[in-house]
């Protein structure tokens, strides 16, 4: 079953998938018009997802946020529940003060981030899930704004869950992990043209050695190297689902010319782009 709302001025909208077998991320084979955000909860039992070509089993009774440019498949689709909504419906970088989400539930260090729910919370999901389908039956002015309400508190509910599963929030200050999150928000917005630290570092207003530090105190990869794994996902992505060049992945990814792309990727993947792309057709 699919339930939509549209408001056509603005071209917002919102779905709620239940049980819908064809529920599947095309990511950049076949991207949306608008891009989309995702919640998916697994109702059922564990079962395995594919994400970018990795397979990862999903824990029974847990939730996923998953972005727009990810190409994603479930073992039993049928067992799930998912909302999916655009930045015209409820843009969350702006009500990021509201939700404190972004950068940690969908750009975030770790992914992908299974928060899997206690009884209690596996009751409120479903009835959280009945007051979606309630408001699908009113056809009135209000309908847009209780569906916004809803989604809101379905964001604010996952990111305390996994704020209390989360091992580095239970160590270390809100605040300083706020510098992670905010971080990690900076990178998927530049990635593609600033491939430097010192930028996020300024834009962070800190200096490149304190934000160094800061991510070393936190336990958490450093600024480079999350910058680097951010290019050779995207990297990844084109090779896997496009059938851009090298040379042209290199300039949408902010490469001066296409033989620096080829050594950063071979450095930093492993591998030749060649021979990723000759491993991805067998």
């Amino acid at each position: 079953m699919i339930k939509e709302f549209e408001e056509r001025p603005t071209l917002a909208k919102f779905v709620m998938h239940i049980g819908n077998e064809q529920f599947r991320g095309a990511g950049m084979r076949n991207p949306l018009p608008k891009p989309v955000n995702t919640f998916v909860y697994n109702k059922g039992e564990a079962q395995q997802v594919t994400i970018d070509e990795i397979e990862y089993t999903m824990p029974a009774k847990a939730i996923l946020p998953l972005v727009s440019n990810q190409h994603f498949h479930f073992e039993r689709p049928d067992e799930l529940i998912a909302w999916q909504f655009n930045r015209e419906f409820y843009c969350i970088v702006n009500h990021d003060a509201e939700v404190g989400c972004v950068g940690f539930l969908f750009y975030g260090i770790r992914h992908p981030m299974f928060i899997q729910l206690e009884d209690s919370e596996i009751a409120e999901m479903a009835q959280m899930q009945q007051n979606f389908a309630d408001e699908w039956q009113h056809s009135d002015n209000f309908r847009g704004e209780m569906l916004r309400i809803l989604l809101k508190r379905l964001i604010i509910k996952t990111t305390r869950l996994a704020k209390l599963q989360s091992e580095s929030y239970q160590q270390f200050s809100d605040e300083k992990m706020d510098i992670i999150r905010k971080f990690a928000l900076l990178l998927e917005i530049n990635y593609k043209t600033e491939h430097e630290v010192k930028f996020y570092a300024a834009a962070l207003n800190k200096s490149p050695k304190t934000l160094c530090n800061i991510f070393s105190l936190l336990h958490q990869p450093s600024p480079s190297k999350l910058i680097q794994n951010r290019i050779i996902l995207e990297a990844k992505r084109y090779l896997y689902y496009t059938d851009k060049s090298g040379k042209e992945i290199a300039y949408e990814l902010g490469f001066d010319s296409p033989a620096h792309f080829s050594r950063f990727f071979k450095l930093y993947s492993g591998c030749r782009i060649s021979d990723f792309r000759a491993d991805k057709v067998q």
